[in-house]
């Protein structure tokens, strides 16, 4: 395993990985990393890294890449999915020292303390000049309640302000127990003494302190944006700052970094700007370099992803419950796509019982995984399933039947051009079994090698397979039969089905005998992990 650290990381989270046996850690540098990413399995970066299309198509092994941060804007999030690969970053690792860069910044504003500092340098002695206000007393709308939001709402109410806050993804118990009152932006626009933005960059967000939003604050507003640069019309902000809408804003994030030659915002000596610093502490480059190395750790070595960007979302608690069902939806898919007859078009997975309660995108996004890594050459997991079924144009649907059970199962139908094939499962052990196959009752370990066949019950099939394996010096290690109750058609000997499990991987040419039975319909090989 090869783990690629691009850019400057915590040694603490260095230390994590060169621990980790027959793991080879190479610490490179922005400058430098792009000749290692060929047999590289993990790239660690932070900012700096520009992980586009090209630098994936560079390392075809890569697994997994850890973002020490909170953005990953310099992740091509598409490209990386496509090419199956998880992203994760580290949410929350440095809120505190982001939200205390936003109180500093208004802190600085309402004391004008850069203004003052530059003067005083100067030889100046200018106290009346730079009378300041108190934050204590003033509104502070915040907008947006992540783990960022909620540490400013936290430090603000120690200065004795009122705060209102804008977040649609919230709910109001929470901010009941912040103490803030939850409002629609408007509302918050015109109430606030301070706007202090703390969201993500989305199609929703882009733009959405522009001219139509600073004509519905109060005149003499104060701007913090310590997020994204994209979320600030910085040309509406400018002008709001001449106006004197604006009376103040304090800028740590741009649109464009560093800002170019002659940008709006730095003419004014209202603005105080900082090299996108609000996460630059020592304590939170130790906390996010170490937690992006355990996560790393933890996705490498027991398939659980932390904080992942590009696929669903669960607690590690939540991905130990429902890792034995994911590998067993997995399994179920790729039984189904090898036994199954014709072009996929449709996926459908049904879960019943207590699974059926959980958030079951993770298993959908393993059935899918197990069909069509039957029928696709490049890498599909569980990172790009779901994209690679929508760009082949099948249904994908999932059902969810809360019924009582004494297990809970897993149910998938693969539909293509020819016919509907039922599989479904169930975990026993913490191991992947088998149970049915269209309807008809047939348990089996989904592992290793197996032969799944078809045929009509009458006497002689069994020891019909019982000779060819033998003949052919394939030794038979389970041997699982069952039949549909009835007949089809009345008189007529009942369908059956059998899963024989192998030694080894039976050949075509073997196949070929046992379908020289009469009532041998149908023969195919499987293959599954063991």
């Amino acid at each position: 395993m090869k783990i690629l650290i691009a850019e400057p990381l915590a040694a603490a989270g260095i230390e994590l990985l060169v621990g980790q046996p027959g793991w080879q850690v190479i610490v490179s540098s922005p400058k430098d990393y792009a000749q290692h990413l060929a047999d590289a399995d993990a790239l660690l970066v932070r900012s700096v890294v520009q992980v586009d299309r090209a630098v994936l198509q560079s390392a075809p092994k890569l697994r997994v890449i850890g973002r020490a941060g909170v953005g990953v804007d310099n992740v091509d999030l598409d490209a990386a999915t496509e090419a199956g690969v998880l992203v994760m970053n580290t949410p929350g690792g440095n809120a505190i020292s982001v939200a205390e860069h936003t109180l500093a910044l208004m802190l600085a504003m309402a004391r004008r303390i850069p203004q003052a500092n530059a003067s005083t340098r100067s030889g100046k002695w200018e106290k009346k000049k730079f009378l300041g206000s108190e934050l204590r007393g003033k509104t502070l709308g915040v907008v947006g309640l992540g783990s960022i939001g909620r540490e400013v709402v936290k430090r603000a109410r120690a200065f004795e302000m009122r705060v209102v806050a804008h977040d649609p993804y919230v709910t109001s118990k929470l901010a009941q127990d912040l103490l803030v009152d939850l409002v629609a932006l408007p509302a918050l626009y015109a109430a606030s003494d301070y706007v202090t933005l703390h969201v993500a960059a989305t199609p929703e967000t882009e733009g959405m302190l522009s001219t139509a939003a600073f004509q519905q604050m109060k005149t003499g507003v104060r701007i913090v944006n310590c997020a994204r640069g994209e979320l600030v019309d910085e040309t509406a902000l400018a002008e709001a700052i001449r106006s004197g809408k604006v009376a103040g804003a304090a800028i740590d994030v741009f649109s464009v970094e560093p800002p170019p030659a002659g940008f709006p915002l730095f003419e004014s000596d209202a603005v105080i700007v900082t090299p996108h610093i609000g996460g630059s502490t020592e304590e939170a480059q130790e906390i996010v370099g170490v937690r992006i190395a355990e996560q790393v750790v933890e996705y490498l070595r027991n398939g659980i992803a932390i904080n992942a960007v590009n696929m669903p979302a669960l607690t590690p608690e939540q991905y130990r419950a429902l890792g034995p069902y994911a590998t067993l939806a997995e399994r179920l898919g790729n039984f189904a796509a090898h036994i199954a007859s014709g072009s996929p078009r449709a996926v459908r997975l049904v879960y019943c019982g207590k699974i059926a309660e959980s958030n079951t995108n993770l298993l959908r996004s393993a059935g899918l995984a197990g069909v069509l890594s039957r029928s696709t050459a490049g890498r599909v997991n569980l990172v790009n399933a779901m994209q690679t079924a929508e760009q082949r144009g099948w249904h994908v649907a999932e059902s969810h039947q809360h019924r009582s059970a004494h297990t809970d199962t897993i149910r998938l139908e693969l539909e293509t051009d020819r016919a509907v094939t039922t599989v479904e499962g169930a975990v026993f052990l913490d191991k992947p079994r088998l149970t049915q196959v269209d309807g008809i009752y047939c348990e089996v370990a989904l592992a290793g090698f197996l032969i799944f066949m078809k045929n009509r019950d009458v006497p002689g099939v069994i020891g019909h397979v019982g000779t060819v394996l033998g003949r052919n010096r394939i030794n038979i290690a389970n041997f699982s039969l069952g039949r549909r109750d009835t007949a089809i058609i009345p008189g007529e000997p009942h369908e059956a089905v059998a899963v024989v499990s192998t030694d080894e991987l039976v050949p075509e040419s073997v196949l070929a005998q046992l379908r020289e039975n009469p009532a041998v319909e149908f023969a195919r090989s499987v293959e599954l992990p063991r």
